[in-house]
């Protein structure tokens, strides 16, 4: 698997993953030393939609888990029900391979929830996927959101879409990315434990907001925020 993480990590723009969360979740991220999936916060096999942020008490701490987006029949295939689609997302932990995807999602957030305090987990890339390519998956599409205009899309919704590492260039399939410039997330089934292995930054407005533990890795937020 050597030869798929190098062709992803070799571009200079692609050294580091990035994992988006809110700043009250930094506490028992940084306890459980982990990212974890959703769906082991709080299991949800039958794929129901979760309306609102909602709280869960995981491993002593408060974990808050973001609202699924409603997501439109028109953007599904017709191998794949909209429940199957939202009980494998919420299987993964998900990472964005460049820090201009990552700018989109804090602009969005930022957006959609003005008084919410948000934080980005900068990773190193190689050694992540190193420990964890045998249970990552590549997608082209921001597989959890709901385009404006389902119909007008080129693309359908499906448990296809997701790429096991390991197939990164061998599958001949528009619908998969086939280059890393087409890689728009990377997810890693269930956890990413021992984050500290692979933590490189803590980006958050506030330095206060950090665990001790993380002090010495705090980047002011407007970094992110302003780099090209």
């Amino acid at each position: 698997m050597r030869e798929e993480i190098g062709g992803i990590t070799n571009s200079p723009k692609r050294k580091s993953l990035f994992h988006f969360t809110r700043v009250d979740n930094l506490s028992s991220i940084a306890f459980s030393d982990g990212l974890y999936a959703s769906d082991a916060i709080h299991p949800n096999p039958e794929g129901k939609r979760r309306t609102t942020k909602t709280a869960y008490e995981f491993k002593g701490n408060s974990a808050f888990l973001n609202a699924h987006l409603q997501i439109s029949k028109d953007m599904m295939d017709v191998d794949t029900s909209i429940s199957q689609f939202r009980a494998f997302l919420d299987q993964n932990v998900f990472l964005w391979p460049t820090l201009r995807l990552c700018q989109q999602m804090l602009q969005m957030y930022t957006r959609r929830e003005p008084c919410e305090k948000f934080a980005v987990l900068q990773l190193d890339a190689d050694s992540l996927l190193s420990d964890h390519g045998d249970r990552a998956y590549l997608s082209k599409y921001d597989a959890g959101s709901m385009p404006r205009y389902p119909k007008r899309t080129s693309y359908r919704k499906t448990l296809r879409m997701f790429l096991q590492l390991e197939a990164f260039r061998k599958r001949d399939d528009a619908l998969v990315p086939r280059i890393p410039s087409e890689i728009h997330e990377i997810l890693i089934h269930t956890s990413v434990p021992s984050l500290h292995s692979y933590l490189q930054a803590v980006y958050c407005a506030d330095i206060a907001d950090l665990p001790a533990p993380w002090v010495h890795l705090y980047r002011p937020l407007s970094d992110i925020q302003t780099s090209n």
